[in-house]
């Protein structure tokens, strides 16, 4: 097993959208060779393109140079087959879906062409580790790597240790983050860990508050920044994060919790099947 961060020269990220693209460039950016897996070649190039662009604004805003910019994107390439991204790889990071079949089949493909030494982390904001590593055959070296959106912006990372991950994988995750610059913090395998379980509390009361009509989205989230100094109110938040993520992880945390906080509003429901996404659509609680 690779014994520092430092070690950890190749990255292989399983999924290009909206994590999984910044998770690449920061990992890119702190020096690692970055596969950017997804099965959809558009999707690789589209999350390519995101990159740069995150760089090019880092231009424009001064904090980051040209050559910068270009060392990050020489350490960055797209591939289409899980074997060929992992191959050599100290770290394998998914950012899919939050779909627990999905993520335990990408990990069974991955425990079977990555090196046997090499860590494996979910970004899952709220699945369980110890059922997403059920299948593996070294959990100990399984962790939860769970990243914020936009991942190149925020610092926090969660790392989520489950029953059966190893001290060494743990301290592993907590030093590579660091490595990141970003900010760990170390959390027990628990439904919505420390982060989802919070935010999405203070998420599905804001939604009840407006099918309540007791103020706008903006009156809404104007008292939590002002009031509680959140840098962005739950409703934009949700945008951001999309309408139907925010659901699906309500709907997890209301069945396993069985709690009457975590219930998605009907409000929230109809949102979705209306396609009203958030920023990815177009359209939520904001027009964007």
């Amino acid at each position: 097993m690779t014994t520092t961060a430092k070690g950890i020269h190749r990255v292989a990220v399983l999924g290009a959208g909206t994590m999984g693209h910044g998770i690449a460039q920061v990992c890119a950016s702190a020096g690692c060779e970055v596969a950017l897996y997804d099965i959809d070649e558009g999707t690789v190039l589209e999350g390519l393109d995101r990159i740069e662009g995150n760089l090019d604004k880092g231009i424009d805003r001064g904090k980051v140079t040209r050559d910068e910019r270009d060392t990050v994107l020489d350490h960055l390439r797209g591939s289409l087959k899980v074997a060929d991204a992992v191959a050599g790889a100290s770290l394998v990071i998914e950012a899919a879906p939050e779909s627990l079949e999905l993520k335990s089949g990408l990990f069974q493909a991955v425990q079977k062409a990555a090196p046997d030494d090499a860590i494996l982390a979910s970004n899952t904001s709220s699945i369980s580790i110890e059922r997403i590593a059920a299948g593996l055959d070294r959990p100990s070296r399984f962790l939860g790597l769970h990243f914020f959106n936009p991942v190149h912006i925020m610092k926090l990372v969660e790392v989520v240790w489950g029953p059966e991950t190893s001290h060494e994988t743990l301290e592993l995750g907590v030093a590579f983050v660091r490595r990141l610059g970003k900010e760990p913090v170390v959390v027990k395998d628990a439904p919505g860990f420390a982060s989802s379980r919070l935010g999405i509390v203070l998420g599905m009361e804001a939604i009840r508050m407006v099918e309540e009509d007791v103020a706008s989205p903006q009156d809404i989230d104007k008292a939590m920044e002002l009031g509680y100094r959140h840098p962005m109110g739950p409703l934009k938040l949700t945008d951001l994060v999309g309408l139907d993520v925010r659901l699906g992880i309500a709907e997890y945390l209301h069945e396993t919790l069985d709690s009457e906080a975590f219930r998605p509003p009907e409000l929230l429901r109809r949102m979705v099947a209306d396609g009203k996404l958030g920023k990815k659509s177009g359209e939520g609680f904001y027009e964007w």
